[in-house]
């Protein structure tokens, strides 16, 4: 049930809301389908088909519930009017969802995160990580957002042509994020929800089909492609993670690396075409000690002057310890544990045990282990920090550790 929820939510929720016109009472019908699916297919077995019976189901739901009309008064008006603008321009349902709920009325963060919520189906637990804070605070405001917009009766619709550049950056985010929750999932046991990156990058897909020449949807679609190349090379035998610097890179997906090398924006400019060029660095090295370096930093310098942000800061140290050594980045980790938003973010203390571990400092790299294991949602990275901290304490053991420019 969980793979037909990450796999189907969006595109039911898109066929429904046609019918209902009605965001917030499409998004009901689903639910309640999704709901009705546990019971029947645990009796059943799941059909052949999931997706067509959950639009069968939430279909039924959606015509059953406009006839209680009366009891959908007091719920959340997010109506697609019905002088919507012609939609062929739209290749798929879910990407002119994204568009219509990313709506200029709230602030970027707001809206990426209602949308992210509603349009893809990722639970408040889920998104609080993507935004370095705890899920009872993206729950509150997620429903801050609709009260917003319930108060102001604001109306949700298909953006015409010359509204399409003001809601893009709040899409291009959107889709970044799902691909980022797939990448590595902020719980559960496996590494990565296959299903959920490639959601995503079908999205970027469409975006690039609709949007042709725009840097920044060229660089999007060029960052997902370069970093899911390297997804068969992520994992060993068992289930546990392979570090960049010891994967092999025979493994990595060669069409989906000429084809993102393809795409990157020269020169790059914003916020993805930059991470994509620092993508591109990785990717173009034939093993990580050909990794360029100092390109990478330089990059992270032009990123984070364009979008600052403290996960990109955390990975130019990174970058910038393999330039300056262990004990320049961990003076500047030193600098940024002062930032609040990084406190319960796992991979800083990961960071910190690997810089301790490369200076012979075992029994300090250990403790920083452990303290990024209890942080980490992700059974399968858990697991890995937990036998790190382990190793420590018996004894240092060669490797690198999470320099691998992922886009969390």
């Amino acid at each position: 049930m969980a793979t037909a929820y990450r796999r189907e939510w969006a595109q039911v929720l898109a066929t429904v809301v046609r019918l209902t016109r009605d965001l917030d009472a499409a998004q009901d019908a689903v639910q309640e389908a999704f709901a009705s699916a546990v019971t029947a297919w645990r009796a059943g077995g799941v059909p052949d088909n999931p997706g067509a019976w959950l639009t069968t189901a939430a279909r039924r739901k959606a015509v059953s519930a406009r006839r209680r009309a009366a009891a959908l008064e007091s719920r959340l008006p997010l109506l697609v009017v019905p002088d919507e603008p012609d939609m062929s321009d739209f290749p798929d349902d879910r990407l002119r969802l994204l568009f219509t709920c990313c709506h200029p009325a709230l602030d970027l963060p707001a809206r990426v995160a209602l949308t992210l919520n509603v349009v893809c189906g990722l639970p408040t637990a889920d998104i609080g990580p993507l935004f370095l804070v705890p899920p009872a605070t993206m729950a509150a405001r997620v429903t801050r957002a609709k009260r917003k917009i319930r108060a102001a009766g604001i109306p949700y619709r298909v953006p015409g042509p010359d509204e399409i550049g003001a809601r893009l950056p709040a899409v291009l985010s959107t889709v970044y994020l799902l691909f980022v929750q797939g990448h590595t999932p902020p719980r559960g046991t496996e590494l990565t929800a296959a299903d959920v990156t490639g959601r995503a990058l079908d999205l970027a897909r469409m975006l690039a089909d609709l949007l042709p020449g725009t840097a920044e949807v060229a660089g999007l679609l060029a960052l997902l492609l370069l970093t899911e190349a390297r997804q068969p090379a992520r994992v060993d035998a068992t289930g546990a993670p392979v570090l960049l610097a010891d994967q092999d890179r025979s493994r990595w997906d060669q069409r989906m690396i000429a084809e993102g090398l393809a795409l990157v924006p020269v020169p790059p400019r914003g916020p993805y075409a930059l991470q994509a060029a620092i993508a591109a660095v990785h990717a173009r090295a034939a093993t990580a000690a050909d990794t360029d370096w100092s390109a990478i930093v330089a990059l992270y310098d032009r990123l984070l002057a364009v979008h600052p942000s403290p996960v990109a800061a955390l990975a130019r140290t990174m970058a910038y310890a393999e330039v300056a050594g262990p004990s320049a980045g961990l003076a500047e980790l030193d600098v940024l544990a002062a930032d609040d938003r990084l406190a319960s973010y796992h991979v800083l203390p990961a960071a910190r045990a690997d810089l301790l571990r490369r200076l012979g400092r075992s029994a300090e790299a250990a403790e920083a282990y452990a303290a990024a294991a209890a942080l980490a949602g992700n059974a399968a990275e858990r697991a890995y920090l937990a036998s790190r901290a382990a190793d420590m304490e018996t004894g240092p053991r060669p490797g690198g550790e999470g320099r691998d420019g992922d886009p969390r």
